[in-house]
């Protein structure tokens, strides 16, 4: 069976860490998963009267790609100790799409940080922020890729043993938990 997922990076930055351990994911997929980068470069600023006229055709989009997707894989920066404004826009936008694409989905969060810490403030505040959508986060393995810069090569490989083995283990939680949670559905149908 095929695990689908729908990858969010936190930041819009050309070259950003987070999307570099996204792309670094789709590299070190397990077998059978397959992971679909979301472009959030055009979602606008979440405004109640832009959505009362209609979803625009970039949260339309990301919406689909979401409803498609088995399971979440975030990748954030940390911006004043929490989450950067763009990631949070989408997961407003997504929230009130009808068909509330998250429910009930497993959901893995990684960062990589130019500092220590490795974005952890930003991933304890997406948790909360995540509450609302009723997904099931993963509470472990945890990825925080600190001191990212010395750690992606000039190709946006991730060099870092470490930090690899840490995207393999979390991956692979991901692809249980999602089998998990299918297995659950289906045998409540």
């Amino acid at each position: 069976m095929s695990i689908r997922v729908l990858a969010i990076g936190g930041s819009l930055r050309q070259g950003s860490y987070n999307h570099l351990l996204l792309q670094q994911a789709q590299r070190q997929a397990p077998q059978g998963m397959h992971i679909e980068i979301a472009d959030l470069s055009d979602v606008p600023l979440y405004n109640g009267d832009i959505q009362a006229q209609g979803f625009p055709a970039s949260v339309q989009r990301i919406a689909e790609q979401a409803a498609q997707a088995d399971a979440f894989l975030i990748a954030t920066p940390e911006y004043n100790y929490s989450i950067p404004g763009v990631l949070k826009n989408a997961i407003d936008w997504l929230s009130r799409v009808p068909s509330a694409p998250f429910q009930g989905k497993p959901i893995a969060i990684a960062s990589a940080s130019m500092g220590g810490l490795g974005g952890a403030r930003a991933q304890y505040h997406l948790r909360q922020v995540l509450i609302y959508l009723d997904v099931h986060p993963l509470n472990k393995p945890e990825l925080f890729v600190s001191a990212a810069h010395e750690k992606f090569d000039a190709n946006g490989q991730l060099t870092d043993l470490l930090s690899r083995e840490g995207l393999d283990q979390l991956l692979a939680a991901l692809a249980a938990q999602t089998r998990r949670l299918q297995g659950r559905v289906a045998e409540a149908a």
